[in-house]
């Protein structure tokens, strides 16, 4: 039992560490431009393929993945000039509606590229095997997917706390008007706030890809997970993002992992086997009901 917990916890922490990825710049994108994009999870499906088909042309996983967050960055960045840029002035639910009809463009231009099948990618082959943990085996590519998240999470972190990019985010966060009677080019840093969110994207789809099924429509589920994070973490708080995320992400997993087994020694099986995942499944939004009737305004709030 101790066993399953602790291979259950770590992949609880790389789950949720890739849902930082996808939250560090929906949160952002949120707090600064007061934008709701639900098209953010599109970026991250559009870098899963971008992925999957560089790495089946090249046999590299790597190029495949530096090639992905890069397409999609300057994808991120084309959208924001584009359209979005167009949208900060409306209300929500112009924005809501607008970044809807995203989804479903972003959608069908995946089928027109790629098809509707599903694309596979391939993890790599040296860390296809298990490494040994404390005792216990571990998949080598999920404990990967932890390092490179545990790093872009470090890298983010400097990026807003020490560097002048990182001041003018901080200031936008929480004073957006006062950030542009100061001198902040508010227009240039909302176009590298979200090509740096698509770019995070990209990182997750390309490192999600071997784990899960690279097909359209996958940013959508996750995406709702996302929105739990910045609402429990705080909106436009990267801090917040990230305890979010590991919350969302360890609870999640040990909830579907544990909770049909301890049910059954409750509840008779027939019951346990229909209840456990559906209390599972429902678990992170008591959670995000709890903090929120705590903290209204989350953990780590961006404007408190």
């Amino acid at each position: 039992m101790t066993q399953l917990v602790l291979e259950q916890a770590l992949n609880g922490l790389q789950f949720g560490l890739m849902l930082f990825l996808l939250a560090a710049g929906l949160t952002l994108v949120f707090g600064i431009m007061d934008m709701i994009n639900l098209a953010h999870g599109s970026l991250y499906m559009v870098g899963a393929y971008i992925a999957a088909s560089v790495a089946e042309q090249s046999g590299s996983f790597v190029l495949a993945v530096i090639v992905a967050v890069g397409a999609t960055a300057i994808i991120g960045a084309l959208l924001e000039l584009a359209v979005l840029r167009r949208l900060y002035r409306r209300d929500h639910l112009s924005q809501v509606l607008a970044t809807f009809a995203l989804i479903l463009v972003s959608n069908e231009a995946v089928r027109m590229i790629w098809g509707d099948q599903p694309v596979m990618l391939a993890m790599p082959e040296a860390l296809s095997g298990p490494v040994e943990i404390g005792g216990f085996m571990y998949p080598a590519y999920r404990l990967l997917i932890v390092v490179v998240g545990v790093v872009a999470a470090a890298s983010l972190y400097l990026l807003v706390a020490k560097t002048r990019l990182g001041m003018w985010v901080r200031a936008g966060a929480s004073n957006r008007e006062m950030a542009q009677a100061m001198g902040v080019d508010v227009r240039r840093l909302f176009t590298i706030v979200f090509a740096i969110g698509a770019a995070l994207c990209a990182l997750a789809g390309a490192l999600l890809g071997p784990l899960l099924a690279v097909q359209v429509g996958m940013g959508e589920s996750i995406l709702i997970l996302a929105f739990v994070v910045i609402v429990i973490g705080g909106i436009g708080s990267v801090r917040g993002a990230l305890v979010g995320s590991l919350i969302v992400g360890v609870s999640d997993t040990l909830g579907r992992a544990l909770l049909p087994t301890l049910l059954r020694e409750i509840v008779p099986l027939e019951i346990a086997a229909s209840l456990g995942p559906a209390l599972a499944s429902i678990l992170i939004y008591l959670l995000m009901a709890t903090i929120l009737f705590w903290r209204p305004e989350g953990l780590f709030p961006a404007r408190a």
